[in-house]
């Protein structure tokens, strides 16, 4: 008898797990004109304490912006990018100053500590 209605049990959830109520219904009243809107415009530019920042705007399909960080091995890397219509995303990445490596772990750590200390 008990295991008569544990199978009934488990065959109820797995029917009631089978169910997808949540699944996406195209609309009959659907259509692409629906979904037209203006073109994007937009302009944002911000920056962390010198360390990393980010600039960009954008009219359209035409997109320009720049970003830049400050390399852990004392570099500065900036990157210039535009997007104009279908020409994908094009990148101009330049660096300043020179890498500078630490000659051992101790010596790294003391530099770090007089940087933040």
């Amino acid at each position: 008898m008990n295991s008569k209605v544990l199978i009934f049990f488990g065959l109820l959830a797995l029917a009631v797990a089978d169910r997808r109520p949540y699944a996406f219904r195209r609309s009959r009243d659907f259509s692409d004109e629906s979904f037209e809107s203006s073109e994007a415009r937009y302009n944002f530019n911000w920056a962390v304490s010198d360390e990393f920042g980010h600039q960009e705007q954008r009219d359209g399909d035409n997109t320009r912006g720049s970003y830049f960080v400050h390399l852990p091995d004392g570099r500065l890397q900036k990157v210039t990018y535009f997007v104009d219509g279908d020409s994908g995303y094009v990148a101009d990445v330049s660096y300043e100053g020179e890498a500078r490596f630490p000659d051992s772990y101790e010596s790294f750590e003391s530099r770090e500590s007089r940087r933040y200390g």
